[in-house]
């Protein structure tokens, strides 16, 4: 098991252009009411470093690892959300609520499903039913059904990556608690977004909006990092 410590050694240097990029968003604040491509430039750049992050572990490193590739992919696809959502006044609000819904199909699959975590899963479930419950006397016209198919892949997702959770034992990982926790974090995001746009208006709802969301974006990149196995390692490994 790689220790925490030398996780910061190795990738925190890598990790700088994101926790600069994070910085100038927040430093510079720029209105919501003023949608630009500067603003969409400063918003997406964040996730954008992301990228750059996983692909300063080489290329070759992606192509051998399918779960990191689609957190890449789903790293594009989010960065994609975020300039839709930029316009959301504008009617792209539901051009971005596809892209982070391919972005979440993308990471449960890269979460994969093992363990199944069944219980975990029922949980997730009940949630899911009850938090759309409480959205649904404010959803209207398409939003009905498309908040609902959401919510319902957000808790997917959710349930995938807490479902690889295991915090005592040596089977214990910094990269699955980086996966629960982002994925946490994720929907903590979505659910301030949801309930600031279709029952009430949530005090100060874009920083916990933002600061949950780059901090999720963050840990669920540093999720694929991990020390895997290659694709024909692996399944040799189970053959034997």
């Amino acid at each position: 098991m790689v220790s925490p410590v030398t996780v910061v050694k190795s990738e925190g240097p890598k990790l700088v252009p994101f926790f600069k990029a994070t910085c100038v968003y927040f430093v510079l604040w720029l209105p919501s009411s003023s949608p630009s491509w500067v603003s969409a430039l400063i918003k997406c750049l964040p996730v954008f470093c992301l990228w750059l992050f996983l692909l300063a572990h080489g290329l070759g490193f992606l192509l051998a690892h399918p779960s990191a590739t689609r957190i890449f992919v789903g790293l594009i696809f989010s960065t994609l959300g975020d300039a839709f959502l930029i316009w959301q006044d504008q009617g792209y609000f539901v051009h971005g609520l596809l892209m982070f819904a391919v972005t979440h199909m993308l990471y449960a699959s890269a979460f994969g499903m093992r363990p199944l975590a069944l219980r975990t899963g029922l949980v997730m479930a009940l949630m899911s039913v009850l938090f759309y419950a409480f959205l649904y006397p404010g959803l209207s016209g398409p939003f009905t059904y498309l908040v609902g198919a959401y919510v319902a892949l957000i808790s997917f997702m959710g349930w995938r990556a807490i479902a690889g959770l295991r915090l005592v034992g040596a089977a214990w990982r910094w990269t699955e608690l980086a996966a629960g926790s982002g994925a946490v974090l994720f929907i903590i995001s979505d659910v301030t977004i949801a309930v600031n746009k279709f029952c009430f208006p949530v005090p100060y709802s874009r920083a916990l909006i933002m600061s949950t969301y780059y901090a999720a974006q963050m840990l669920i990149a540093l999720s694929a990092v991990e020390n895997r196995e290659p694709v024909e390692d692996y399944r040799l490994s189970k053959a034997n």
